[in-house]
């Protein structure tokens, strides 16, 4: 007996070893490799879950602006020093808000979800991750800066007929997709359209130092 179970000690160890080595390997196949972020799959399952459970939960989608032209110019180094750059900027904004999740859904398009107390929040949250991703990053002793649109839509302005997580999920991205592009039209900026038309943003950030704006025109404003 005592001889199988000194047997059996190193076969559970290397077991455990490969399992613990295996979580680790599927944990990695589901962040993207450049951004440390959640890849696509992975993030509409964090999301979804989190539609389902939390009362008002903004589904935000980001492009960036102008990213061709820094892969043109400063070569694909630079491109992906703007990719990090924006995944860093993206976790700095949703920092504080517990169960966020955020993901490079592909290329320059990023991804979030965020739990929110109430409405009103998600302003102050776009107006912040605007400003953070618009911020000069630093590459090869040059500051160079992207542009970004965003788009917001908010599960508690959604029709209660859409209950199952996975249609209203769906149709947060939908809605916040048409978002991202109405303000991408204008120039770039950030677009929650329950409460806000499409406006156009500055480049200065957070990591300047110095306060970023945002010109925000309300429904029925001059």
């Amino acid at each position: 007996m005592l001889h199988t179970l000194s047997a059996v000690g190193p076969v559970a160890a290397a077991w455990g070893a490969h399992s613990l080595w295996m979580r680790r390997r599927l944990t990695a196949a589901r962040r993207d490799p450049l951004s440390g972020l959640w890849t696509r799959d992975a993030f509409e399952t964090r999301a979804a879950y989190a539609v389902a459970r939390r009362p008002h939960v903004a589904v935000i989608l980001c492009d960036l602006d102008g990213f061709k032209a820094v892969n043109d110019t400063h070569g694909h180094a630079a491109g992906d020093a703007a990719i990090r750059a924006a995944a860093a900027s993206l976790n700095d904004a949703l920092n504080g808000h517990p169960g966020a999740v955020a993901a490079r859904l592909g290329g320059d398009e990023f991804a979030a979800v965020v739990p929110l107390t109430g409405p009103f929040a998600l302003p102050w949250l776009l107006r912040g991750l605007h400003e953070e991703m618009t911020a000069p990053f630093r590459h090869a002793g040059r500051d160079l800066t992207v542009g970004a649109s965003i788009g917001a839509a908010l599960s508690s302005d959604l029709n209660p007929a859409v209950s199952r997580p996975g249609e209203a999920l769906a149709t947060l991205l939908r809605l916040a997709d048409e978002a991202m592009y109405a303000v991408k039209r204008t120039g770039g900026g950030w677009h929650y359209p329950a409460t806000t038309a499409p406006g156009r943003g500055t480049t200065a950030g957070r990591r300047t130092g110095r306060p970023g704006t945002h010109t925000t025109h309300r429904k029925g404003a001059a």
